[in-house]
């Protein structure tokens, strides 16, 4: 996020743009004083220097650095499956408005200050040189720093569908998700009529990210909570080393690759077949699930190896299955405990039922009792959220691991497509009936 003044800094973003996709001209400061400060428009500035990425998914590409930046449009938004970065940012936002119309231009304001801020740019004309009377139009805390990989992924709640007239567009798929075994769901870190995922190597650019949408949507929306989000706890790079949870276990081994792409179109994206007339809106989007799961470290870090290995299904060193030399090995679920949680979250146990899951752990202090808050904030995308998370919940309620973890935060999300082109926006075939995502 560069000085808008500097000139090499200027032709960087050039550079940026004509990979990544060029921007349109922005209203001036004083046209947008001119506006009250309602919808801030967002403008050109200075580029982190880094050359654009390409998507993954379709066509998954390794970033080359973590300085890089991941390009804004295609066909599904980035976030998914891009190769995991290590650092999140996840906001869920209430809408606050009545007026249609606002909340759309709201959409509108965030994708383009997407689009500068994934590119490293910073939104407007940034953090200060601008009219002294006024506030500066970005937050100014990225100034310097390189894109990290930033990717901003935008999901509908189903609240949200109460709002605007779009009851009737509201996917059969998104459904509320019911209580499950164990859950001790607190309301203040569940739900919400919308959400957006900041991703990205650095945890100031993705809490960067966040922090400036939320201010351009003051009047608008307004957090209802959040979660950061470090040691990402799967992977959706092939043959890359398996990240490991806060219990200590390899995590996401048989996780979807980004360059998948059958199994993505089978699990992931949604198809033809998954939409109608009023849903149509979502085809190329998929269903996220985030869970904030509390984990009781104390207790964990005095169970004994052996119970910890019976538990999960795998040993803790090499994360090889029961009975298996190395961790890749396909697993031999009958050679587990019959509660192990290997055994009875793999698809076989599931009638296939698969996720691509894209979780981070969390320490958030302590719970006042000298016990850590901490444990994995369980991020999972599916084409159809009956078919995947909620199938494969509902069987862990046997989970031998359920002794040590209990879901406190709980959402759901339709998140639409990506962003096609310059002219495109988040949400846009939903607002505008055309089932079309350009």
């Amino acid at each position: 996020m560069t000085d808008p003044k500097d000139t090499k800094a200027t032709e960087g973003a050039k550079a940026t743009e004509g990979a990544a996709g060029a921007t349109p001209p922005s209203p001036t400061r004083r046209t947008l004083i001119g506006w009250g400060g309602a919808g801030l428009a967002i403008g050109a500035a200075a580029a982190g220097g880094a050359a654009a990425m390409a998507r993954t998914g379709d066509d998954a590409q390794p970033a080359a650095s973590a300085g890089a930046a991941v390009a804004f449009h295609g066909p599904h938004q980035a976030g998914i499956a891009t190769p995991v970065q290590d650092r999140l940012h996840f906001a869920a936002f209430d809408v606050k408005t009545d007026d249609r119309a606002a909340f759309v231009q709201l959409l509108k304001d965030w994708t383009e200050a997407a689009r500068l801020m994934t590119a490293g740019k910073a939104v407007g004309e940034g953090a200060y040189g601008g009219l002294p009377e006024a506030p500066p139009d970005d937050t100014g805390e990225a100034l310097g720093l390189k894109p990290s990989r930033l990717t901003l992924t935008v999901g509908f709640g189903p609240s949200l569908f109460s709002r605007f007239g779009l009851a009737s567009r509201r996917p059969e798929a998104l459904v509320d998700l019911p209580q499950f075994a164990g859950d001790n769901l607190d309301a203040a870190r569940s739900g919400g009529d919308l959400c957006v995922q900041a991703c990205a190597d650095d945890p100031q650019v993705a809490v960067h990210a966040i922090r400036n949408l939320a201010r351009i949507g003051m009047g608008k929306v307004v957090i209802r909570w959040s979660q950061l989000g470090f040691g990402k706890t799967s992977s959706t790079t092939p043959d890359a080393q398996t990240p490991r949870n806060l219990m200590g276990f390899k995590d996401g081994t048989r996780n979807i690759a980004g360059t998948e792409t059958d199994r993505l179109e089978k699990f992931v994206w949604v198809g033809d077949k998954d939409v109608d007339a009023d849903s149509a809106w979502m085809k190329g989007g998929s269903y996220l699930v985030a869970r904030r799961i509390r984990m009781h470290i104390e207790t964990w870090d005095r169970t004994s190896l052996q119970e910890q290995e019976d538990i999960f299904g795998r040993d803790k060193g090499e994360g090889a299955p029961v009975g298996k030399a190395k961790e890749r090995d396909e697993p031999f679920l009958k050679a587990m405990k019959p509660d192990a949680h290997v055994r009875l979250a793999h698809p076989d146990s599931n009638s296939g039922a698969t996720i691509l899951r894209r979780g981070y752990s969390f320490t958030d202090g302590s719970d006042g009792l000298g016990r850590l808050d901490a444990g994995l904030f369980f991020l999972a995308y599916q084409r159809d959220v009956r078919k995947g998370f909620i199938p494969v919940q509902r069987n862990l309620a046997t989970d031998a691991l359920n002794e040590y973890i209990q879901h406190v935060g709980s959402a759901v999300f339709a998140v639409p497509p990506g962003v096609r082109d310059a002219d495109d926006w988040w949400g846009r075939a939903l607002f505008d009936g055309s089932g079309k995502g350009a």
